[in-house]
């Protein structure tokens, strides 16, 4: 992976992919997943983590809820990384992510994730970029950990969009009732580092690739959620998974 400038990179879906057409595609490969997830529980000899990144109002929770939910809750968990409580605080940064690593025959979505460490605490100058550049060797040396010893596959999303739609989105959690929920006082504070958020995000790109990120245009739901389940499938589909015999 080359270094990534996020402002070269479109935030939608090309002008040649038809909206309808991919919604219908979208929803044979909700489909699939399901029996691959299905499988991959049955299995039970590998994991999958999924880590999904991007700005405010980038559209996390909709993703998850839209290409996860039909899945058997069974074998899907979903953690979110917040600000670390005080316990957390006394360990070192990777303790509380490591704890939520998926098990065999899971899949374990990150709503927000370790990269929280790198990019906020970097932006609001809580760790210097010399602690930022040792916690990124650690975070490789985490993902190597979890694909060579934990038989785990790892996808990294990053949901790209534009400042445009993410304050149109910010502005819909005003006015919309069924968004006034998700409006937090701090959402607007934050827009003002947005820049200062894709420096931060550019750097983890290109220093913490060994495990590549997708890159996802996400202006469009419809697009996004299709480049998710499509690479969700795709990559279970690698895994030429079997379901077991009967036990003896």
């Amino acid at each position: 992976m080359g270094k990534v400038k996020l402002a070269a990179i479109a935030t939608r879906a090309p002008n040649d992919i038809d909206k309808e057409a991919t919604k219908k595609r979208l929803e044979t490969l909700l489909e699939e997943l399901d029996d691959l997830q299905n499988l991959l529980y049955a299995e039970d000899r590998h994991a999958l983590l999924v880590v999904i990144q991007g700005m405010d109002a980038s559209g996390k929770d909709g993703l998850i809820r839209r290409v996860f939910g039909r899945l058997n809750p069974q074998g899907v968990q979903v953690a979110s990384f917040k600000e670390p409580t005080p316990v957390e605080l006394s360990h070192d940064f990777l303790w509380r992510i490591h704890a939520q690593a998926p098990a065999r025959g899971r899949i374990q979505v990150f709503n927000r994730s370790h990269y929280e460490d790198i990019l906020i605490t970097r932006v609001h100058k809580m760790i210097t970029d010399d602690v930022a550049r040792e916690r990124m060797r650690a975070i490789n040396d985490f993902e190597w950990l979890l694909q060579e010893h934990g038989n785990t596959d790892i996808l990294k999303f990053y949901l790209h969009t534009s400042p445009e739609e993410r304050h149109k989105r910010l502005e819909e959690r005003l006015t919309i009732p069924s968004k006034m929920w998700k409006y937090n006082d701090n959402d607007l504070k934050e827009a003002k580092f947005w820049p200062e958020y894709e420096k931060a995000y550019e750097d983890c790109f290109n220093h913490c690739n060994a495990v590549p990120w997708i890159i996802v245009p996400s202006d469009q739901n419809w697009y996004k959620e299709y480049v998710v389940a499509e690479t969700l499938r795709d990559t279970l589909k690698r895994l030429k998974m079997k379901y077991p015999g009967l036990k003896k």
